[in-house]
């Protein structure tokens, strides 16, 4: 079975990129980012990978065709914090992604992005996508949703192309998806209307044994949101802990650091301590400023996946985390959109 291929447009430190690959398989035939931060943890983690670079100046004719294509196109235009110019920004790209999107013909596109795109250029990109012939659906997830202790709301868009092109490359078949760990997710707000998909995935998802989204099985679904906090989920020390607390291979946390010191914030923490299998490390550092390792954690990545990049200073690791999305809220999102799709 050939291996599904994917091209990662605005890679960042690539959280967007994990999540599909644990729902659908496959390895990234490229990726492609400016940011000098994201461009160093792209050469770190993805040696192998080419870059891109500038995706509105790219000859989408001369690159790799690929399965699927993601990314989470910046945020400025269309923020809450920014001057929510939306489609008149300079920084809008999403017509250099649709060019994209027309010259490569993915299988899939995945894309990911602040709650208020919902308000502020959404109909934009769907009207593109209808009329390249994708079928798209959406949602909104907040990290708090999938155990976070941070709310973090972020849009997700799952399209599907239906032209012929497209459809004989689905004949490969998706490399198993599902078959990666998932907590699962009901979505808050979703494209296309409808009740969210039950446990029980139409198109063969597994459920997770830990997943509980909703009531038992035969019963009426009516919790308003997604809410995944505390639910199936084992607290106390996290996996393969001395009897200090500390995890052997993460340094970054302090010996016998006490639950006490999160103070009304400690549910929360431990928690997410739970869900991703390591403790928090210190949230400030020896200067009393946040530490970028506490921010990594909190984005639910593996311990130095961005702050042991060589290179990259304090401020570039704070800039590429705070312009990345938690890994495990996009794949109950994507999940929750494939099952819908």
């Amino acid at each position: 079975m050939p291996d599904l291929r994917i091209g990662s447009l605005c890679t960042g430190y690539g959280g967007l990129d994990m999540a599909v690959q644990r729902v659908f398989g496959g390895t990234t035939a490229w990726t492609s980012d400016i940011d000098p931060g994201a461009a160093r943890i792209i050469a770190h983690r993805m040696p192998q990978v080419p870059n891109l670079g500038d995706l509105t100046t790219t000859d989408w004719a001369a690159v790799e065709p690929v399965d699927i294509v993601c990314g989470g196109y910046p945020c400025q235009p269309l923020s809450t914090a920014g001057k929510r110019k939306g489609t008149n920004d300079d920084r809008w790209i999403w017509p250099s992604i649709a060019t994209a999107l027309r010259v490569l013909r993915p299988r899939y596109a995945i894309f990911e992005n602040v709650a208020n795109h919902v308000r502020l250029g959404l109909a934009d990109v769907l009207a593109d996508l209808a009329g390249l012939g994708f079928d798209a659906e959406w949602c909104t997830v907040r990290a708090s949703e999938v155990g976070a202790p941070h709310h973090r709301n972020r849009l997700f868009i799952l399209a599907t192309a239906q032209d012929p092109d497209s459809a004989a490359r689905d004949q490969r078949r998706l490399a198993a998806p599902g078959q990666a760990e998932s907590r699962g997710a009901r979505a808050d707000a979703c494209g296309r209307g409808g009740t969210p998909a039950a446990d029980a995935d139409r198109r063969g998802l597994p459920r997770h044994p830990e997943r509980h989204s909703g009531p038992d099985d035969g019963q009426p679904e009516r919790e308003p949101r997604l809410d995944l906090v505390g639910r199936g989920v084992q607290r106390g020390p996290a996996p393969h802990a001395d009897p200090s607390g500390r995890r052997t291979d993460q340094p970054d946390v302090r010996p016998g650091q006490p639950h006490t010191d999160w103070g009304r914030f400690a549910p929360a923490v431990a928690r997410w301590e739970s869900v991703t299998g390591r403790r928090a490390p210190w949230a400030t550092d020896d200067r009393r400023r946040l530490s970028p390792a506490f921010v990594e954690w909190l984005m639910g990545l593996d311990s130095g996946h961005v702050t042991d990049v060589p290179g990259l200073t304090r401020t570039q690791q704070l800039h590429a985390l705070g312009n990345g999305v938690v890994p495990q809220q996009a794949e109950a999102a994507i999940r929750h959109l494939y099952a819908r799709a």
